[in-house]
């Protein structure tokens, strides 16, 4: 076994992945649901071969909050008390967590440069991840509109920072944008005329 693989096989993930099951009805934007993006999030983590047990596990419950708050389990104090980095994985994934005050959330464009620009280096990792899963999710969404909100979004307050975070990231977000640009662009492309007889 190698040292990643090594590594990982001293990583309980169970309790993480069953509190992250909550999200399995929670249905994306991009398709799929919720629950699968938190583990393809995960799994890009262990891709670039970062193996903090601390990211990981909030990996698998990063979106729990915004999507499941209130709902049983859905707690600091149960989060907390999975294990000895409960209290840590829950303050990681509330530091990658939209705000809300008074009732209103926090703007997506504050929000992402509150974690690229004051993040801790975790929160900043885990939203590379976040975004590389979401920029590979755009492959299959057809509404223009959105495929360009999220691009531009990346383009504007992910991509200026990312490089200095993990230049392998970065990288692989600057292809996955550019690809998606090119696909948005070939769909919008007047399609010539049918021949007639």
């Amino acid at each position: 076994m190698d040292e990643i693989g090594d590594a990982l096989s001293r990583i309980t993930m169970a309790p993480y992945i069953s509190k992250a099951m909550a999200l399995i009805g929670k249905r994306r934007k991009a398709g799929s649901n919720m629950f699968r993006h938190q583990l393809d999030t995960m799994a890009i983590l262990i891709d670039y071969r970062i193996i903090d047990p601390i990211l990981l596990k909030a990996a698998v419950i990063h979106d729990l909050f915004e999507e499941c708050r209130g709902m049983p389990g859905v707690s600091r104090e149960e989060i907390a008390a999975v294990d000895s980095d409960g209290l840590a994985v829950y303050n990681l994934v509330m530091e990658v967590t939209l705000r809300e005050a008074d009732g209103k959330r926090e703007p997506k464009s504050e929000f992402l440069k509150r974690i690229m620009e004051t993040g801790s280096p975790r929160a900043k990792m885990l939203k590379l991840a976040d975004r590389i899963s979401n920029l590979i999710s755009l492959g299959f969404v057809h509404d223009d509109e959105f495929v360009r909100d999220v691009l531009a979004e990346t383009k504007a307050f992910i991509l200026p920072y990312a490089e200095r975070i993990n230049h392998n990231m970065y990288r692989e977000m600057c292809d996955l944008v550019a690809d998606r640009e090119y696909k948005l662009e070939l769909r919008n492309q007047p399609r010539p005329a049918a021949k007639t007889a």
